[in-house]
């Protein structure tokens, strides 16, 4: 499909998050360290779905982007790391209930906890990795940082509730589907960010401009996503192409399309997403349309207009190796074939 072009030409550009890997490696050493400790429980099946997930190669990024933010600010001391594990134990289980809540078989080419040990180990495998973020959280003693990162998780909550109550509902519009998103994935990119800076004592005017970037980071992302689940890969996605259609999930490519089609189009969205008409021959008319009205362009345009204005955040902040890695991540994000 042509619209597919721009998102298989990203496996020729130079963007990647290796400058960011690289310089917090030895801190995300002690990250993974202290994810296996915490992870820890004398009840057996705990540590077997922590791990498993845990393990499933994912990038790591949102606890890199605390780890980075406080070393912008020249923060000397252990307690970033603390957050960042509670970063990623925040993340963890919310994809733990993520699947449950979607009904998922694969995450990152594997399959999902559920469908091993099945729905209640997974939600309670996830509720015991939060109460193990905030036990964290606490240790590390910062009212401010407990406070966004506990707002985070009340979001990301209340984001997975929306985006139920506009599940298989074709007239969701576009702000209806940016403030799913906003919850579900930029509001931890965001505090993810903004702790970086709370422990390293920098002042409100830092902690706004991180926040800023995270936030616009998470937005781009999770743009790029959606857009993947229509013009990528299997091996790519770590999932089903098409697996939001199946699902009936309303994101930005399908509602575009519906919005931009005639009444037949129109009428056959309804019947494949409402009503759960979701067959392989359904997805391949859905993938036509989307490509007809230029839906997955559309998509990573707006991508692109939140990577720019996250990028236009850190713009005030000394040129550093650091801010050069945060920079390219937009990048990385927003040209990645996962």
């Amino acid at each position: 499909m042509g619209v597919v072009i721009p998102l298989e030409e990203s496996k020729n550009k130079l963007a990647s998050i290796k400058p960011l890997v690289d310089l917090t490696k030895a801190d995300m050493e002690r990250v993974n360290q202290l994810i296996l400790s915490k992870a820890g429980s004398d009840v057996q099946m705990i540590p077997e779905v922590a791990e498993h997930l845990i393990s499933s190669g994912g990038k790591r990024l949102r606890p890199m982007l605390t780890i980075a933010s406080a070393a912008l600010y020249n923060y000397q001391g252990d307690n970033h790391i603390k957050l960042a594990t509670s970063v990623e134990f925040l993340h963890t289980a919310t994809l733990l209930h993520d699947d449950v809540v979607d009904e998922s078989d694969l995450r990152r080419g594997r399959s999902t906890a559920r469908m091993i040990w099945g729905n209640q180990a997974s939600v309670l495998v996830g509720d015991f990795l939060l109460g193990q973020a905030f036990r964290m959280m606490v240790e590390v003693g910062s009212l401010d940082a407990l406070d966004v990162l506990s707002s985070a998780a009340c979001v990301i909550a209340e984001g997975e509730v929306l985006q139920l109550s506009v599940s298989k509902n074709m007239e969701t519009t576009e702000d209806d589907y940016l403030s799913v998103i906003r919850a579900k994935t930029a509001a931890l990119f965001a505090a993810a960010a903004e702790v970086g800076p709370i422990v390293a004592n920098a002042g409100k005017a830092e902690r706004n401009a991180l926040k800023s970037y995270g936030t616009n980071l998470g937005l781009a992302f999770q743009l790029v996503d959606d857009a993947l689940d229509y013009g990528g890969k299997a091996a790519d996605l770590g999932k089903n192409v098409g697996d939001d259609f199946r699902e009936g999930k309303i994101t930005l490519p399908v509602i575009l399309a519906y919005r931009r089609g005639t009444e037949k189009e129109r009428a056959f969205w309804r019947d494949a997403i409402e009503t759960g008409n979701n067959s392989d021959e359904n997805l391949e008319k859905a993938l036509g349309l989307i490509t007809k009205y230029g839906a997955l362009a559309d998509t990573i345009a707006r991508a692109v207009h939140y990577g720019t204005i996250a990028r236009d955040a850190l713009a005030p902040l000394p040129e550093t190796p650091w801010k050069s890695a945060l920079l390219e991540v937009i990048d990385f994000c927003i040209e990645r074939v996962n």
